[in-house]
Formats: C-alpha cells, structure tokens, sequence
C-alpha cells in the first residue's frame, strides 16, 4: 500500500455529500484526502472511507474558525484545493433582504477568496491547483432572485482574477461549471419547483468529479481554465418527453 506521505494532498470542502463526495470518491485511491465539512460526525464517517484522509471541520463562515482549523492543518503543502462548499436559493426581489444576500455571498465567495488566501504558501509550494465548483449559472442568470447566480457571477470572477495572479507562482486555477446535478440540494430545488424528481434528468456527481480529477491531474504544460458540463441528449430528451 501506498504510503500517505507520498501522495498528493488534496483538500476538499463539502465532501461529504453530492458533488464533494463525488470527487473525493474520484481521487481516493492515489491522493491524501482532507475531507472538509461542518458536521464532524460526517466528516469522520467519511474519512473512515478512505486509506488516506484526515478530517477539517469547520463552518467557512466563520473566520476566526476557519483561520484556526487552517493552522492546525499545518500544512507546508497542498497539491490541490477544491471549493465544493456552497448554498443555493433565490427569493424574489419582493422576499429578499440583506441577510438573504449576506449568506450567499459568504459562503459561495467570500469563504472561497478567505481560504485559498490562508493556503496560498502551501498551494505555492506544490505548484498546487485550485478548483472552483461554480455552476451553469456562473455564466447565464435565470431563475427566481438574483442571488445565487449573482454569487456564482463574482465566483467566475474571482476565479479568473486568481488564476492571473496566482500564474505567476505555478499554481492553476480551474472553474468548473456544472449543469443541474443528481444531489440533495437539487432534490430540494425540484420539491421547491413542485414537480416529480427523476434522478436520471440530471448530471451524476460522478461526471462532475471527473472533471475536477482531470483538472487536478492535468500534465504540466496545460491548464485547465474553465470546464462545462451539461447533461447528455439521454437527460435532455427525458425532461422534454
């Protein structure tokens, strides 16, 4: 068996459901996991899953917390970051409020500057990759509200502005944006639509951590920038039928 110290370190927040578990499923047998989560009971339960894994737990809404859970980390290293973490919803302008505004901004932005700024030394030191998991609507707004895609809008954002800074220091910056995906918070979206939920509509997590696996294993000379993924004809054709 493959020692852990000889593996690449990879940290993933929201691993341990839907797209997060996906990718974590998709790098266990050749990477050193840090399993991210603000449940530590699912966040163990996952990391018992794995040859090698060790837990961070933390809610990234929290500051303080996050600068702590980073130090104990310890980390002169990390060969890849992948922000999985993140919340959806929208209310229409009439239900908004600040608060609404405040929460997903937080978590799908400014918790995903907070924490790659607070690993950037080990990131540089392992010509590391970052991974942004955005969405569909990081590059067409619809829907109810503008807050969710107005918090993936400043996500691709971000995204761009890191990879052209971070270039320089070796590191790469990759924003994957999938389409509708077969997880807990697209069964919830579904029930908010009120419509029956058929799983096969949608992108597996599987597919979507393809292609985060794909972006953190890219050969030196390449960078994956950006990478969208929608659902096959097979989905398409089942949710016009």
């Amino acid at each position: 068996m493959t020692e852990s110290a000889d593996l690449p370190v990879v940290l993933v927040t929201g691993a341990t459901r839907g797209i997060g578990k996906a990718i974590c499923d998709a790098l266990a047998t050749d990477h050193q996991l840090i399993v991210g989560g603000r449940d530590r009971a699912a966040v163990e339960a996952a990391c018992a899953a794995y040859d090698h894994a060790q837990p961070f737990v933390v809610d990234l809404a929290d500051d303080d917390a996050t600068t702590a859970a980073v130090d104990e980390l310890d980390l002169t290293r990390l060969d890849g970051l992948v922000h999985s973490a993140g919340v959806s919803g929208g209310w229409r302008t009439p239900d908004s409020s600040r608060a609404f505004w405040r929460l997903m901004l937080e978590i799908n932005v400014i918790a995903v500057s907070d924490l790659t700024r607070l690993l950037l030394p080990a990131l540089i030191e392992a010509s590391g990759t970052v991974v942004t998991i955005n969405s569909g609507s990081g590059l067409n707004a619809r829907g109810a509200g503008g807050h969710y895609p107005a918090s993936k809008f400043a996500l691709t954002a971000l995204s761009d502005v890191l990879r052209e800074e971070l270039r320089p220091d070796g590191v790469r910056v990759c924003s994957v944006h999938p389409g509708r995906t077969d997880t807990d918070m697209q069964r919830a979206l579904v029930a908010s639509e009120d419509r029956p939920y058929d799983p096969q509509e949608f992108l597996r997590p599987e597919s979507v951590a393809t292609a985060v696996r794909t972006a953190l294993t890219a050969t030196p000379d390449a960078t994956y920038e950006t990478i969208s993924i929608r659902p096959g004809p097979a989905a398409t054709n089942r949710r016009s039928s």
